[in-house]
């Protein structure tokens, strides 16, 4: 999909296991910039080079021009196919400091963040070639950078990229969508993060992971709604501590669920990891205090 003259955006098809034998049907973006060379934001799940490799060549341009592999953190539906793509390209692999243990030691993610098809999703471990910090700018080509933001939430590594010359934002999974699943390690840290993209100047395309690329005036809004909604599920989080003073794990995740309108079969260990996030009243706080609009 043509999102700009330089931009285009990769729709990525893959399951995901939730128990039982039963999957769900889930997609995710990868963004190829074509400049002298190509620069790759994300790559998709295992075995997403072919669909990848495809598109490049319909654009009239090589797969062995991808020179830069950039992930917006260490995800399996985001580093999966990455095994095939460097060993096949020789690109150079970028991702921030704190995503880098999970992306050169795959079985460490799966140890710490299990998901049930994980090894179906993953093809397996991958050096960075160098680890991005905030601030940091990403140059590949003439008149070409991304700009890094450290958007900590979603997890500790992940970060956003903003390629002014077209003004886009590739937010990975910085922003959630509401009435999605909600997946964060740190409520407070998403927040910020989110605040921190919405002041960003110039913003004219936004480009997530789980969504249709946006376009216009409207893509400040979709930041807005985001925050909404981690203040809405921060909320009920808290009615239900309250309700329930010493609640199990499931129970909490299930309640929350429900009230969020949402099929339990989305209760994996990676979602009842997030009402955990809940941290100290003083931070509670600090998300109201921040979230002017709830």
């Amino acid at each position: 999909m043509l999102v700009t003259e330089d931009v285009h955006a990769i729709k990525i098809p893959f399951k995901l296991s939730v128990g039982s034998g039963r999957t769900l049907d889930r997609f995710v973006f990868a963004y190829l910039i074509l400049g002298e060379e190509i620069c790759l934001i994300d790559c998709g799940v295992a075995h997403s080079a072919d669909i990848l490799f495809r598109y490049i060549m319909k654009t009239g341009r090589s797969p062995d021009e991808i020179s830069s592999l950039v992930f917006t953190h260490s995800h399996p539906d985001h580093i999966g196919g990455a095994g095939t793509i460097v060993q096949q390209t020789g690109c150079k692999v970028f991702a921030h400091e704190d995503a880098r243990p999970w992306i050169e030691d795959v079985e460490l993610q799966f140890k710490q963040r299990p998901i049930l098809n994980f090894h179906e999703l993953v093809e397996g471990s991958v050096e960075v070639g160098l680890s991005l910090k905030d601030g940091d700018r990403l140059e590949f080509g003439k008149g070409r950078h991304l700009k890094v933001f450290h958007t900590p939430g979603h997890s500790r590594g992940s970060i956003a990229l903003f390629f002014d010359k077209d003004g886009v934002l590739f937010s990975g999974d910085a922003i959630p969508v509401p009435r999605s699943v909600p997946i964060y390690e740190d409520i407070t840290s998403s927040i910020r993060s989110i605040r921190k993209l919405m002041a960003i100047d110039g913003i004219e395309f936004l480009l997530a992971s789980w969504e249709e690329p946006h376009h216009g005036p409207g893509v400040y809004d979709i930041m807005k709604d985001g925050l909404s909604y981690l203040q809405e599920i921060q909320n009920l989080v808290l009615e239900e501590h309250a309700r329930l003073p010493r609640p199990e794990l499931p129970e909490l995740g299930s309640r929350v669920l429900r009230r969020l309108g949402l099929p339990e079969t989305a209760l994996m260990p990676m979602v009842m990891k997030s009402p955990r996030s809940r941290r100290s009243d003083s931070d509670t706080q600090l998300v109201t205090d921040e979230c002017p609009w709830q």
